[in-house]
């Protein structure tokens, strides 16, 4: 960074105390052009705003409008919650149909989560994704303060990191990858892949959900950048000299209060009596609740479901499966094969084994506000989070942090960051039907007592691990001996 433009940073928040600088891919509110500006979706949005309540913080990013609609008179984002300062990036259309559609999901996304749909390298989109990474390097080079924290956030931003620090090498710069890392074998394809390791290693921290998810980065560095990490520091030689960068795993949790307080609520409470009577007071209520994304493995799941109750280990007259499916990324190919697939697959489902007045398979595609699904979660007696690849997994914690009574059941994913923390869980591999398929039956006719002492464990780790616990373990890391 220029002496004039630390200069201009000083300048400009002389006055201010703000000294952390979050920054990610989107901002935690969106612009409607009908209803102003409102709250963002998504669960990074949802994690970092609850850390945020009452600090001092900028969060700079994309609030999903486009700077070539500039000429519109649009007001300028408001203040967050708190003391929460919202800086917004413009993108153009053209930059994010490359950086955001293209590379990030198109490439990224698929290959982070093991390769389950083939990525899709366009070099042309590699370098929109540079230069949009350049774009929000120059905007928080503008706007952190002297000495400032910048915490960095998910795939979309990776390479920030480093120009980052070649602009302001004053600050002090965390990433975290609320996605997988992939093992290197999966990783080594990616054409880009040393720009990747080189914009990471731009941080004093590097954070993942998992130590496997560490291991492979820390493995990759040393593969590829022939670099000798030690334990779980990596030394970087520099022109100023060298510096070391940690790597470690911070395990994400939720603002768990938040939910029991939700489930213990007359209104949650009163409207969970109504699903259930909605759905005829089955005696068995299965419940999954995902984005529509081909990684969350929704539509094995639902044969799963199927072929127990085809097969009269469940009964159709007596047990209601509710799959709730968040429209995600409605405009990419393979998000709209896999919303066709399921839906199909609900149809032949209730077409096969459903009567008149009896449908053993619910399907709804929407979004749903955090009260309906608290009641929904109250309501369920087995949730079903079985994902082929997934970081962590919020809504196996939300559900466990919402049944107050210590009841319910919860099938997991062996391959989710959750299931690391949650090995009370009845644990699959969800590319087991048949494993699958004795999971969930064993969950649906477990004891009293069992679900009982499985869920009692799972409650005690999901408030022990919370959303607060991981934010202030990474930056406690992150700014050495000052407090947060």
């Amino acid at each position: 960074m220029s002496e004039t433009s630390g200069q201009r940073a000083e300048q400009e928040h002389r006055d201010s105390d703000q000294e952390l600088v979050v920054v990610a891919n989107r901002l935690p509110l969106e612009y409607d052009p009908e209803t102003g500006w409102r709250p963002a979706p998504g669960g990074l949005v949802t994690a970092m705003e609850s850390v945020l309540r009452d600090k001092d913080a900028t969060w700079i990013g994309w609030s999903g409008r486009y700077e070539d609609d500039r000429h519109q008179d649009v007001p300028p984002p408001p203040t967050g919650s708190g003391n929460l300062h919202i800086e917004e990036v413009l993108l153009t259309r053209a930059e994010v149909a490359g950086y955001y559609e293209g590379l990030s999901n198109g490439a990224i996304w698929p290959l982070y989560h093991d390769a389950i749909v083939t990525p899709i390298y366009h070099r042309t989109q590699f370098d929109t994704y540079r230069r949009v990474n350049e774009k929000f390097a120059r905007r928080v080079a503008q706007s952190a303060p002297p000495g400032a924290l910048v915490w960095v956030h998910d795939y979309q931003l990776q390479l920030l990191p480093r120009m980052l620090r070649q602009l302001r090498p004053d600050l002090r710069i965390g990433f975290f990858l609320h996605i997988p890392f992939p093992p290197a074998e999966i990783f080594s394809q990616f054409p880009w892949r040393r720009q990747i390791l080189e914009g990471l290693l731009g941080s004093d921290l590097v954070g993942f959900h998992t130590k496997d998810g560490a291991v492979n980065f820390l493995r990759l560095v040393r593969k590829f950048l022939a670099l000798r990490p030690g334990g779980d520091r990596v030394v970087v030689d520099e022109l100023s000299g060298t510096r070391t960068v940690r790597v470690d795993a911070f395990p994400i949790g939720i603002r768990t209060q938040d939910f029991v307080e939700l489930a213990n609520s007359p209104e949650v409470q009163d409207r969970a009596r109504e699903i259930r009577a909605d759905l005829g007071d089955p005696k068995t209520l299965m419940l999954g609740v995902d984005r529509l994304d081909y990684t969350k493995g929704i539509d094995v799941r639902i044969r799963a479901v199927t072929e127990l109750l085809e097969d009269g280990d469940l009964d159709p007259t007596e047990t209601v499966f509710v799959q709730v499916a968040t429209p995600s990324r409605e405009n990419v190919e393979e998000y709209q094969r896999i919303r066709e697939d399921v839906e199909l697959l609900v149809s032949r489902a209730n077409g096969d084994i459903g009567k008149l007045g009896v449908t053993p398979v619910h399907y709804l595609h929407q979004n749903m506000p955090r009260t309906e699904l608290a009641a929904m979660y109250v309501a369920a007696d087995v949730m079903l989070v079985t994902p082929f690849r997934d970081g962590m997994n919020l809504v196996a914690k939300e559900y466990v942090a919402c049944r107050v009574h210590e009841d319910g059941a919860l099938v997991l994913s062996e391959f989710t960051g959750a299931a690391n923390q949650m090995a009370e869980a009845w644990l699959v591999n969800p590319y087991d039907i048949d494993g699958m398929k004795g999971a969930i039956l064993d969950a649906a006719t477990a004891s009293p007592e069992e679900a009982h002492a499985r869920m009692a464990a799972l409650r005690h780790g999901v408030f022990e691990h919370d959303v607060e616990r991981w934010a202030s373990d990474f930056m406690r890391d992150l700014e050495g001996r000052r407090g947060w």
